[in-house]
């Protein structure tokens, strides 16, 4: 096993690998050449904190951060619109560690799978919300007028996403998050 030296690291690098600090290990890729990948122990979490400004435990990646150990909590509010019949109106989530907080009380439909829903792409410092990536190739197919706006906070981060169907990449980006927004597959 090897010893990461995060000081000899670009800082997009130590970017990348801030997530997976918690978790103690990550795979490294090695100059050409070399094998694929390497298993290297983070021992500073600190120079990742510095250069990321992330926390290595209760940030993103960390205990009870977005894609921690413990889950994230947080309030969303859920607006569909367009999407037909029962499915269009407003709708707020609250979610504690790994499932719907039951101490509060939810108009969302299924408050336990939506919560599960954005933990599930939040994992290892995912950003559920994130918007699809500049230069993604994405199927010609129309998948309806629907649209869903989400506000709020998960993970201690404030959320405010734009959902569409406009193509393949966005219908993806809507599906990854059913149920927290309404499942449109037909």
């Amino acid at each position: 096993m090897s010893y990461l030296s995060l000081s000899r690291l670009p800082s997009r690098a130590v970017r990348a690998i801030a997530p997976l600090v918690a978790v103690g290990t990550v795979s490294v890729g090695l100059p050409f050449g070399a094998l694929p990948t390497a298993h290297a122990v983070v021992r500073d979490v600190s120079a990742v904190s510095s250069a990321t400004g992330v926390g290595g435990v209760g940030g993103v990646g960390g205990v009870g951060g977005v894609g921690g150990v413990g889950g994230a909590s947080g309030h969303l509010k859920v607006i569909v619109r367009d999407a037909g019949g029962e499915v269009d109106g407003t709708y707020e989530v609250y979610c504690r560690g790994r499932g719907a907080d039951r101490g509060v009380r939810s108009s969302h439909p299924d408050p336990g799978g939506a919560c599960r829903a954005v933990e599930r792409n939040s994992v290892r410092g995912g950003d559920a919300f994130g918007p699809v990536p500049t230069g993604s190739v994405c199927t010609m197919q129309y998948g309806g007028p629907a649209t869903a706006r989400v506000t709020g906070t998960w993970g201690g981060r404030a959320v405010d996403a734009v959902f569409d169907r406009s193509d393949g990449c966005q219908i993806g980006r809507w599906d990854r998050l059913v149920p927290l927004l309404p499942d449109l597959r037909r």
